[in-house]
């Protein structure tokens, strides 16, 4: 295969990348100074000529990827002999079709999903022989991948982890300017003062939702987090019901009679990126998507966007966390019919994955850092954004992710337990209800453990997630 080399190693200047706004001028700017190079190719270590390879996975929020990819993998499947599938689908359609697959007893071989579905580990193959395997390759797999698919209680990996997308801040700098804040709020509390009083005096309102959606969830959990609470503690027991917890709830209630609008209860995924595109939020908490599809479609909106770290609360910096806005966690079904193709093709993928970087516009942080090497060093790409960022080192924040980026689940792990609480949205419902005022926070928290303890003792009974002391 011939493939595209990293650009932040052509050389290529941040005048030549200026020169044009939008993709197709950021394209013709860079197009002619691309070295293609022979993607790296390695001896399977078990004949799979003549398998076939079938695989699921969730549309990316950065569509030159979803190119990119599917051309990897059939190129991947000609040099070996292999027949290749891959099938696409909107992301909060992934776990309805986990979940019909293995009914079935038959479907894909290889199904990746951008949140931890440890709720569907039994019907998975444990994949700790292929992290073992990466781990040879390429070095150590980062903590945060290994807590996003190992379950401790099982002692198995039911999924593999090859990277993830970080979850910063997303705010328009000329807004939080006129509010007194030209670098963006630090702090939950800089949050509220400067989202009101934007939303006041400039009539811009915020985009965190409360719905039942992924990023709803994960700006539930970060900010129960930074306030001192959390649904589990590092032993598997529920500890949502809180003071810290109702903090949380009473603030983002605050939060939301401030800045927010009514709409934010019925968003889906996609709602934040599309205020924010459309030049009507002030501040999201999403990945480098929505800023990627405003350079081509809505660049002046686009050159106002800027980033930061997560805010830090009342307890302290050291829980200004985030979880990953997508962990990308490949599983092989036990229904596989060829689960030795799989592994092949996802040691194959780690192997270059700094095309996945790259093909995704920086959106894909890798699991094992040695195969993108230079990505947060100092000048690396995300000081100088080889994608036109002005100005060119828009995305330094990022280079301390994974500092901040955690677990589903934090400080316990990602356990099957805790994705059933997501997927039932139990945490964006838990600020809502005291959101439209149906509610008191302590009310609504008591609702949502009186919800979350059953699915910890339905699991525990299964000898699938620890704790119960």
């Amino acid at each position: 295969m011939r493939g595209r080399t990293p650009v932040w190693g052509t050389g290529i200047s941040r005048r030549t990348l200026l020169k044009g706004t939008g993709a197709a001028a950021l394209a013709a700017a860079m197009g002619p100074q691309l070295k293609a190079r022979a993607t790296t190719f390695q001896t399977p270590t078990v004949n799979i000529s003549g398998t076939e390879l079938k695989i699921l996975q969730w549309s990316h929020f950065v569509p030159t990827y979803d190119t990119w990819f599917d051309n990897f993998v059939k190129e991947w499947g000609t040099a070996n002999g292999v027949t290749t599938t891959v099938d696409h689908i909107n992301t909060a359609d992934v776990p309805a079709a986990i979940a019909a697959e293995i009914s079935a007893g038959q479907g894909h071989d290889l199904i990746e999903h951008i949140v931890p579905v440890a709720q569907y580990g039994p019907a998975m193959l444990d994949m700790t022989d292929v992290v073992q395997e990466m781990t040879n390759r390429h070095g150590p797999q980062l903590d945060l991948a290994k807590r996003n698919s190992f379950n401790p209680t099982t002692n198995t990996y039911y999924a593999f982890n090859h990277g993830y997308a970080p979850d910063p801040a997303n705010y328009r700098k000329s807004l939080w300017e006129q509010a007194g804040l030209p670098n963006g709020p630090a702090t939950f509390d800089e949050l509220l003062e400067g989202g009101g009083k934007i939303m006041n005096e400039q009539g811009v309102q915020m985009g965190i939702g409360m719905s039942n959606e992924v990023d709803s969830n994960m700006a539930a959990q970060a900010m129960m987090w930074a306030f001192g609470g959390a649904v589990q503690d590092e032993n598997e027991n529920v500890v949502i019901n809180s003071p810290e917890t109702i903090a949380a709830v009473e603030y983002m209630a605050k939060l939301f009679e401030t800045a927010m609008t009514p709409e934010v209860f019925g968003w889906t995924a996609a709602s934040n990126n599309q205020l924010m595109i459309a030049g009507q939020a002030s501040y999201i908490l999403n990945s480098i998507s929505a800023y990627r599809t405003a350079q081509a479609d809505q660049p002046d909106v686009a050159k106002d966007v800027f980033f930061g770290t997560p805010l830090v609360g009342p307890a302290g910096p050291e829980r200004a966390l985030a979880h990953g806005h997508a962990v990308f966690n490949y599983m092989i079904p036990k229904h596989s019919k060829f689960p030795d193709t799989a592994k092949e093709f996802l040691f194959h993928l780690v192997a270059n994955y700094d095309q996945a970087a790259n093909e995704s516009k920086l959106y894909n942080f890798p699991a094992f850092p040695s195969t993108v090497p230079n990505l947060t060093q100092e000048g690396g790409p995300l000081d100088n954004d080889p994608f036109g960022s002005e100005p060119a080192n828009k995305l330094a924040p990022l280079k301390t992710a994974e500092q901040w980026t955690t677990n589903l689940g934090w400080p316990g792990p990602a356990n099957p337990a805790i994705g059933e609480v997501f997927g039932s949205f139990i945490l964006p419902n838990m600020m809502a209800r005291t959101a439209r005022g149906e509610m008191s926070a302590a009310e609504s928290v008591a609702k949502a453990e009186q919800d979350t303890l059953p699915i910890f003792e339905k699991w525990r009974s299964q000898g699938l997630i620890g704790g119960g002391q």
